[in-house]
């Protein structure tokens, strides 16, 4: 109707004179609009108008007018050429437009295609990766639904509409016969999914009519995908096998050091105390300190080993309340008389007045443990030098020993579970956990912990505590 209409108002402009134009005119201007309704309609309309023009043009404008009669031999070429040329160009015109859709498809699927890829290397576990498969491909395909069927596995994949067509026997079907399977009419496909040469799983798709070529590349990315999954499952499993078998050594190292050497000190004081019935004073109350230093010893480690699974665990409650600097500095300090009775221990603080917001208890282990670390690799007779000031909302602390330092090497390693110095392991008892202890404490309290080193001339540990928060009531 839209061509029938075109045809008809050019024939009335120019047969009514509105345009004084020669029958040239008329023909060009019909093959324009031909041309332009190839272009929007496609070639069925526009072969329609070219027949409906060239009826047109020989009734209306080429003599005698008023008859389908045409006596000059020149006005048949002239109709003939304009229906050719038409007709061609309208070919031309319909070709170009459905490669036009075909390629503005293709970009699409390779879009669609991309954004799958990328949305399937953000999954974390393979749980993640196994839901967000049909997800992605009902959204990015424009499907009502998808389903993917893994062997072994206790439920089939699914999302959108759960319609009755992708239905597990059909998807297990495809699997074991590896073969695609299309329907037009019910828009519903099925492919098998395929690494190497292993059949891993099937997919299908309902709602949305899908590319062969395509449907390959969903299941060359499907099983790109679960292979990478895998891998990084191999080698979380690998490195957990490892890591395992390192946590036994430090451990049993551990034990040789942290446990046997204190017991044997314990066993031998109590059995001189229990043999010999002549120790004066003075003796027995040495033999009682070393008792009572070994217990503690062991009770340290212990207590370190607990501390470490319930910060790990999540299991510690932080009580958050704004402590003075000077308090948290007093509190560690009191913790160390020990240390203080044999080396000097120097303080300073930037600002008297401030406050950090933090748990004390939790807290003032990080600045004792930092203390006695000090005090265990200084040299003796050397300070330790703790310092404080602000900076960006946090109060920094500083702990600097004059001691061996530490290998430019094992410095990012300091902090982990269990990491001893290869050349202080075997001269400082200890069990590696004080420091992985003190940042998990500090992380907890939104800080960070570091540490710089100078082999021998000492190290300087940092530890950073959020300064209290005032609030506008309280200003």
């Amino acid at each position: 109707m839209a061509g029938l209409t075109a045809v008809g108002l050019i024939t009335l402009i120019y047969y009514r004179q509105l345009l004084l134009v020669k029958t040239t005119t008329v023909i060009l201007t019909f093959l324009l609009s031909v041309l332009i309704a190839s272009t929007v309609w496609g070639l069925g309309v526009s072969v329609f108008m070219s027949l409906a023009a060239m009826l047109c043009v020989d009734y209306f404008f080429l003599p005698p007018i008023g008859t389908l009669n045409i006596n000059d031999p020149e006005d048949w070429v002239s109709l003939f050429a304009f229906l050719v040329t038409a007709v061609i160009g309208s070919e031309l015109s319909a070709r170009a437009r459905r490669q036009a859709h075909e390629a503005n498809r293709q970009r699409n699927e390779v879009s669609r295609l991309y954004e799958f890829s990328q949305s399937l290397l953000s999954a974390q576990t393979p749980l993640d990766l196994f839901n967000e498969i049909p997800t992605r491909i009902v959204q990015l395909f424009e499907a009502r639904s998808a389903a993917l069927y893994l062997p072994g596995k206790e439920t089939i994949y699914r999302s959108g509409i759960d319609v009755p067509e992708l239905d597990a026997a059909q998807l297990k079907a495809i699997h074991a016969a590896g073969y695609f399977e299309t329907d037009v009419n019910l828009r519903r496909s099925y492919c098998p999914v395929r690494l190497r040469t292993q059949m891993i799983g099937s997919f299908g798709i309902s709602g949305s009519v899908v590319s062969k070529r395509t449907l390959e590349a969903i299941a060359t990315l499907i099983a790109a995908a679960i292979d990478r999954m895998n891998a990084i499952e191999l080698v979380g499993k690998t490195e957990a096998a490892r890591e395992s078998e390192r946590l036994k050594s430090v451990l049993l190292d551990a034990i040789a050091h942290d446990f046997k050497t204190p017991l044997t000190s314990i066993k031998a004081a109590a059995t001189s105390l229990l043999e010999d019935l002549e120790f004066n004073k003075r003796q027995r109350g040495e033999l009682l300190v070393v008792i009572d230093e070994e217990c503690d010893r062991i009770n340290r480690v212990i207590g370190q080993a607990i501390e470490m699974a319930q910060l790990e665990a999540g299991e510690v409650k932080l009580q958050m309340s704004p402590h003075f600097v000077s308090e948290l500095m007093a509190a560690a300090l009191e913790d160390c008389e020990s240390v203080r009775n044999t080396r000097p221990i120097h303080t300073e603080k930037m600002r008297q007045d401030a406050r950090v917001d933090c748990d004390l208890f939790w807290a003032r282990k990080v600045l004792v443990h930092l203390i006695r670390n000090a005090d265990v690799y200084s040299s003796p007779r050397e300070p330790i030098t703790i310092t404080s000031d602000e900076k960006d909302g946090f109060i920094v602390f500083h702990v600097a020993d004059v001691g061996p330092g530490i290998e430019k090497a094992e410095i990012d390693q300091v902090f982990a579970k269990f990491f001893r110095g290869k050349s202080q392991r075997h001269r400082v008892p200890g069990t590696g956990m004080g420091l992985a202890v003190a940042k998990a404490i500090v992380e907890a309290h939104g800080g960070t912990i570091e540490v710089v080193s100078e082999v021998g001339r000492g190290s300087v540990f940092t530890f950073t505590l959020p300064i209290e928060r005032v609030t506008n009531a309280a200003r």
